[in-house]
């Protein structure tokens, strides 16, 4: 599936090829503290298939909580918004893309949890809660 997307300010661009299946959330501790959430959600993309069209992220090198690798998180420097990780070194062989930030992510829908003994608990239960279509 060809998708594309960008930071929320515009100054990063990518394309990619990705497979919807790859398509993942991720409850752990980590992916919390860096998203400020609960969760995040992820598709992975071999980096053959990944062209950044626009802009330059900066990268964070993450050492993961429990098996201790090194992890890029790549980032808008101007607004901020998440874009992917990767494996450290020159040339890794993925991205894992952040759904959030692709035009398509209404196409891509999770297949797989991981790490969900970090999970929130109160998380089976949003769907009981009161919503709203807009903010309020």
């Amino acid at each position: 599936m060809k998708i594309d997307g960008s930071c929320h300010c515009g100054a990063i661009a990518f394309e990619a090829e990705a497979d919807p299946a790859t398509a993942s959330i991720c409850h752990c501790t980590d992916c919390q503290a860096i998203t400020g959430t609960a969760f995040r959600v992820n598709v992975s993309v071999p980096a053959a298939q990944f062209t950044l069209l626009k802009g330059e992220p900066a990268r964070y090198l993450k050492t993961t909580a429990e098996s201790g690798n090194k992890r890029v998180q790549a980032f808008c420097p101007n607004c901020g918004t998440q874009l992917y990780a990767s494996a450290a070194g020159d040339n890794p062989p993925a991205y894992t893309l952040r759904v959030g930030t692709l035009r398509q992510r209404e196409q891509i829908t999770p297949k797989s949890q991981n790490w969900t003994r970090s999970a929130r608990p109160w998380l089976a239960e949003l769907a009981a809660l009161p919503g709203r279509e807009k903010g309020a």
